[in-house]
């Protein structure tokens, strides 16, 4: 389905304004109707029958009547045929009898900042909030944001991690977004979690040189973590994609939410606070021989003492052990002989 726009011209104002004349002119009709029927019967009835005609039908032109603010757009259907769709703002007269179309007017998405943890972001509105959305078949052509719930995903090291994105979008194309698909906003919802779904399990948490995330065979430094761009702009590639028949625009996708599922997350924890402690240990030894080595070149280049190999050993046993120690060295202070 291609959309067209619907190329009435703003007639609302004109239409309203005959619509209250024509009620003025019945209301006219009946009163000159009941006067002239106490002279010229025939006369008086039938003027009095218009302005009752009017009275009973005069309405049914008000249910042309359209307005339509900034980025709002309706489609217009006579007799389940497609008319066209209005897309610019004013007061517009329509067929009266053109049905306007959106079957996702019922229909909320979780916006940023409103999401409870869950997968599941289309929610029906109920009680007071329903009774404006439902009737109201006005398609938004705003930029709009899905907060996309939290899932559990396997990255491709099978390690669940959890993760949440932020889709903005917006309709483009409204006669694909209301006959392509039954509902276009569960049905960007559904594409997101499969999109999501489809990009995580090829990235690691964490980096992993050996793996392959571009899809080519030749494995890269992507990561979840350390590439949330990289992995972003992917999702957002695959979900414009999928619904692009369905009349919508994926301006950007953000990650909102990244950590190791709770089963696991405090073994992950141990493990990296293992690999900082062994990054930091490494750190020291490699200063501490420096240091160790610097030692006795100054020792012997100022000749201060002259030490065999085993006191030499002993010494650097000692330095390495003030140097490398967690707890701060208590001195022992030799009163006799060096040997």
């Amino acid at each position: 389905m291609t959309e067209k726009i619907y190329t009435e011209k703003k007639l609302g104002m004109p239409v309203l304004i005959g619509v209250i004349l024509a009620y003025i002119f019945a209301l006219f009709m009946c009163i000159a109707g009941g006067v002239i029927s106490e002279y010229v019967g025939f006369f008086g009835g039938f003027f009095a029958f218009i302005g009752i005609m009017v009275f009973i039908f005069g309405w049914i032109p008000l249910l042309g009547l359209k307005v339509l603010k900034p980025q709002e757009a309706l489609v217009l259907t006579l007799f389940g045929n497609y008319k066209g769709s209005i897309k610019e703002p004013g007061f517009y007269f329509v067929n009266p009898f053109c049905t306007a179309v959106n079957p996702a007017a019922g229909t909320r998405l979780a916006q940023s900042g409103e999401a409870s943890g869950k997968s599941d972001t289309v929610t029906i509105n109920t009680a007071a909030t329903a009774s404006v959305n439902v009737y109201s078949k006005k398609i938004s052509l705003k930029a709009m944001t899905l907060n996309n719930g939290r899932q559990k995903i396997n990255d491709c090291l099978g390690n669940p991690v959890e993760i949440g994105i932020a889709v903005i979008w917006k309709v483009t194309d409204t006669a694909k977004a209301v006959f392509n698909v039954d509902n276009y906003k569960e049905y960007l919802s559904l594409q997101c979690d499969s999109a999501l779904r489809n990009i995580v399990r090829i990235y690691p948490y964490d980096v992993a040189s050996d793996v392959d995330t571009t899809g080519d065979g030749q494995a890269d430094e992507g990561s979840l973590r350390g590439s949330a761009e990289v992995v972003a702009q992917r999702i957002k590639d695959e979900i414009q994609s999928k619904v692009s028949d369905a009349g919508l625009e994926i301006i950007e996708a953000r990650i909102t939410y990244l950590a190791y599922a709770p089963e696991i997350a405090s073994v992950m924890l141990q493990r990296q606070q293992a690999s900082a402690i062994i990054d930091a240990r490494k750190m020291i030894v490699d200063g501490a021989v420096g240091m160790v080595e610097m030692a006795l070149e100054r020792l012997n280049e100022k000749d201060i003492v002259n030490l065999d190999e085993e006191r030499k050993a002993a010494m650097v046993s000692n330095l390495l052990v003030v140097l490398c120690g967690n707890h701060d060295a208590q001195p022992v202070v030799n009163s006799g002989s060096l040997y």
